[in-house]
């Protein structure tokens, strides 16, 4: 068997690739598993002269972590449902019917994505400071300072990126499903509910990863819109890791871990699923 050159050029390429993302998040569990005086003594480029776990645990009460973890749900999993609820309904009007402004709709939704948010900070911060909510929704009384305003900013990014890939899938699904359901007496919405969107299961899937992955590592939005410290997301807690006039790198590091933790879970569960979902369509025409 002859090995090409070019393949072994190829192949070296991905592993040096590979191992060049993956090193920082090596070099932080390797700086996690030492303790400060390790580091303080022979620096950080230098062999360990112990392991321990205990950075872990001190992050994990310092940090406070449970109490972020549970702001950080309260805020991506509504907004997670929402935007692909909503964009799910867009796109399924946008690619199975035809309208006079079908295709200026999702270009409105598309280039939303073309903004870049900190453009808008300003504008935003002054709307949610002037609009009213109900307290069971805010204890401000305002969209500022509450995780409801996370959860509706969060819906308004990202439904764009999320309407244009949807949209694109199911126009690849045959639109005789959705006439024999129409024959059958299904209404339009059941058509979307019954119909469509369990075909749209492995797209969903990809999106759901992606999203909850965005949403969940944001810190622009919380930094802005949120005042209150004790309703900040998991991305603020590593500042209670940090001094005034002193930081353990050690205890950030195996904080930093920490944090990353459910991204990862999310990825491995739906590993499959988001694989699927981003090579659809690569076998077809």
């Amino acid at each position: 068997m002859i090995v090409k050159p070019a393949r072994v050029a190829l192949h070296v390429f991905l592993v040096l690739t590979c191992l060049a993302t993956l090193a920082p998040l090596l070099w932080a569990l390797y700086a996690s598993l030492r303790t400060y005086d390790d580091t303080a003594r022979n620096g950080y480029f230098s062999v360990a002269e112990g392991l321990t776990l205990e950075n872990f645990g001190n992050a994990w009460t310092q940090a406070d972590l449970p109490h972020y973890y549970l702001n950080t749900l309260v805020v991506t999993l509504p907004a997670l449902v929402l935007v692909l609820l909503f964009s799910s309904m867009v796109a399924f009007g946008v690619s199975r019917f035809g309208f006079r402004f079908n295709i200026a709709l999702l270009m409105l939704f598309t280039a939303g994505n073309l903004l870049p948010q900190q453009v808008v900070v300003t504008p935003l911060y002054r709307l949610y400071l002037l609009t009213p909510v109900p307290e069971w929704l805010s204890d401000s009384g305002l969209l500022l300072d509450s995780q409801f305003g996370l959860v509706l900013i969060h819906v308004a990014f990202q439904s764009g990126f999320c309407v244009f890939v949807l949209s694109n899938y199911m126009k690849t699904i045959p639109r005789e499903l959705g006439e024999a359901a129409r024959v059958d007496g299904a209404g339009v919405f059941r058509q979307y509910w019954q119909v469509i969107l369990p075909l749209c299961r492995p797209a969903l899937a990809a999106l759901a990863t992606l999203e909850f992955t965005w949403i969940y590592n944001d810190f622009l939005w919380a930094l802005v819109l949120v005042q209150t410290g004790e309703k900040m997301p998991i991305t603020s807690a590593l500042q209670n890791l940090k001094g005034t006039f002193f930081v353990d790198n050690n205890l950030v590091a195996a904080g930093s871990l920490l944090v990353a933790l459910p991204t990862l879970v999310v990825f491995f569960v739906l590993q499959r699923q988001f694989v699927g979902g981003l090579t659809l369509g690569s076998t077809k025409g």
